[in-house]
């Protein structure tokens, strides 16, 4: 897991705030960025577990005030363990 965003990206999106009830179901699933763009999950209040697809016994516990650097393309998921408040931030190199 990284915790730096790499050099030269820019941000060019950001999701509204989740919290445990308006997290979507495909966030909680299987999923990846496409390819060259990053995300940023931001916990605002609570905490998440970020989970690898390749390594799911590794679990990465994200608390409020803490984030989670999303590489591209790599398969992971989020689980929620109880009230939460956080957002997506999305990322790409500059043209």
């Amino acid at each position: 897991m990284i915790t730096v965003l790499p050099d030269g990206v820019t941000k060019y999106y950001e999701t509204p705030k989740f919290d445990q009830d308006t997290l979507p179901i495909a966030l909680q699933k299987e999923h990846k960025t496409k390819p060259g763009c990053w995300a940023k999950a931001i916990i605002t209040d609570g905490s998440i577990d970020y989970v690898l697809e390749e390594r799911p016994d590794e679990i990465f516990t994200v608390n409020a005030g803490q984030f989670v650097i999303i590489e591209p393309e790599v398969p992971h998921h989020v689980e929620v363990t109880g009230p939460v408040l956080f957002h997506l931030e999305f990322y790409k190199l500059q043209s």
